[in-house]
C-alpha cells in the first residue's frame, strides 16, 4: 500500500525537484528539457538516481546534464497532534 505524502514527509523524506537536460534524439546539437518530482531521502537520493538509471536504459535522448534541489517539508519535531477545531462564520 502505497504511503501518504504526510507518511512520507515525517519519515524524513523532502521534494526533490530535478531539471534534466537531454539532447533531442534526432537532432543532438539541441538541447530539451525534462521535469521531475517525487519525495526522496537525502543525501542519497535513491529515487532520483533509479530515475537517471532508466532513462539511461530506456530513453534515446542522452543526458547533459541534471541540476536538483531537494527541500524538507516537515520534520518529526513540527508535527502536533490537535485534539480540537474552531470554525468561525
Amino acid at each position: 500500500m502505497a504511503e501518504s505524502e504526510t507518511e512520507l514527509m515525517l519519515r524524513g523524506y523532502g521534494l526533490t525537484t530535478a531539471e534534466l537536460f537531454y539532447r533531442m534524439p534526432d537532432f543532438r546539437s539541441v538541447l530539451n528539457t525534462f521535469i521531475w518530482q517525487d519525495y526522496d531521502l537525502a543525501p542519497d537520493h535513491p529515487k532520483l538516481f533509479r530515475f537517471i538509471e532508466f532513462w539511461q536504459d530506456e530513453i534515446e535522448g542522452p543526458l547533459h546534464s541534471v541540476r536538483f534541489t531537494h527541500r524538507k517539508m516537515i520534520s518529526p519535531g513540527e508535527w502536533r497532534n490537535v485534539t480540537g477545531e474552531f470554525t468561525l462564520h
